[in-house]
C-alpha cells in the first residue's frame, strides 16, 4: 500500500493543480518532521524537542549557500551540519534524562535562534535574508526523496540489531547497558542521523519560503507539531507517523483557512480527544477495527 502510495505521489504534480502540489509538499515537510523525530524519541523513549534546530539550521544553510552551491548540494551540506550539531548536542546532553533532557532540548532552539538575531543584526545590520528560489515540482520531488529515503533508513534501522538496542534502552536503559549495549554510542548516532533529515528538509523548504530570518527558522513549533503528529498516528507501527502528520498537516490547513482565530484551540480539542479516546492513536483505531472486522468475519463462518 505504501508502494502505491508513494507511486500515486510521483505523479501527482502531472494532474494536480498547483495549490495541491504546494499543499502536499507542505504535507510531506511534516512528515518528515515527524518520522525523523520517531527514528530516535520513539524506540529510546527521549522526548526530544530540539527539531526546530536542526530544521532551522538547515534553512539557514540554503539562505547562506544557496546563491553559491547547486541545490543538491546544499541539502546534503545542511544535512550535514545538522548532524554535527546533534553529534555535539547529544554527546554532551544524552546522559541528561526525563524533563531535564526535554527542557535542554527546547531551551538550545532558543539559544541558537537568539544567537542567530544577535549575529545577523550586529553584523549585517538585518534581521534576515533572502533565499535563491527554486520552482514547486522540484521542491516537491526533492521532498519526496528525502521521505523515500528516510524511510528505507527507519525500516533498516529498526530490522536490524541496532534497532533492538534503541528498543531495549526504551524498556530499560540500565538492563541494556549490563548486557553489553553501548547506551550512549546508540542514542548519539540515532540523533545524529535523524537531525539529518530535518537539516535536509530545512534546506528544502527554505527555497520555497523567499525570505526567513530566526523566527521564521527556528519558530519552537516546529518542535512541538512533530511530536503531537506522532502522538495523533500512534508510533506502534511505521505508517502511524506518516498517517498521523498527513492527517494532522491536513487539518491545519483546513483549520486555518477555515477558522483563522480559532485553529489552536481545536487543534487542542482533537488532541484532548485523542489523547482520551485514541491512546494509541490512529494506528491503535485501525488495529481495532481490523480485529473487529477479522471478529465478525469468524462469528459469520461459524
Amino acid at each position: 500500500m505504501l508502494l502505491v502510495v508513494l507511486l500515486l505521489l510521483a505523479g501527482l504534480p502531472r494532474f494536480a493543480s498547483l495549490y495541491n502540489v504546494v499543499l502536499v509538499t507542505s504535507i510531506l515537510m511534516y512528515i518528515i518532521l515527524t518520522q525523523s523525530w520517531v527514528l530516535f524519541s520513539g524506540p529510546t523513549g527521549y522526548m526530544s524537542l530540539a527539531t526546530a534546530a536542526f530544521f532551522g539550521v538547515g534553512i539557514y544553510t540554503a539562505a547562506i549557500l544557496g546563491w553559491k552551491l547547486p541545490l543538491p548540494v546544499v541539502i546534503v551540506t545542511a544535512g550535514l551540519l545538522s548532524s554535527l550539531l546533534a553529534l555535539v548536542v547529544g554527546a554532551l546532553t544524552l546522559r541528561l534524562r526525563g524533563i531535564y533532557f526535554i527542557i535542554f532540548t527546547l531551551g538550545l532552539v532558543e539559544l541558537i535562534k537568539n544567537v542567530v538575531l544577535w549575529h545577523a543584526i550586529k553584523f549585517t545590520g538585518a534581521r534576515g535574508r533572502f533565499v535563491v528560489l527554486v520552482d514547486n515540482n522540484t521542491i516537491y520531488y526533492l521532498m519526496l526523496f528525502i521521505l523515500v529515503v528516510l524511510l528505507l533508513t527507519t525500516y533498516l534501522i529498526r530490522r536490524s540489531r541496532y534497532g533492538l538496542a534503541m528498543r531495549s534502552i526504551g524498556e530499560d536503559e540500565e538492563a541494556a547497558a549490563h548486557v553489553g549495549v553501548n547506551v550512549t554510542m546508540v542514542k548519539v548516532i540515532t540523533f545524529a542521523i535523524s537531525a539529518s533529515f530535518m537539516g535536509a528538509v530545512g534546506a528544502i523548504i527554505a527555497t520555497r519560503w523567499t525570505y526567513i530570518d530566526p523566527y521564521i527558522a527556528f519558530k519552537s513549533l516546529y518542535s512541538f507539531m512533530p511530536v503531537l503528529m506522532a502522538i495523533f498516528g500512534g508510533m506502534g507501527q511505521l505508517y502511524g507517523p506518516i498517517l498521523g502528520a498527513a492527517v494532522f498537516a491536513y487539518l491545519e490547513e483546513v483549520l486555518i483557512t477555515k477558522f483563522p482565530y480559532y485553529y489552536m484551540l481545536l487543534f487542542g480539542v482533537i488532541l484532548l480527544v485523542t489523547i482520551l479516546y485514541l491512546p494509541d492513536g490512529l494506528v491503535g483505531l485501525v488495529q481495532r477495527l481490523r480485529r473487529g472486522g477479522w471478529a465478525r468475519g469468524q462469528h459469520a463462518n461459524t
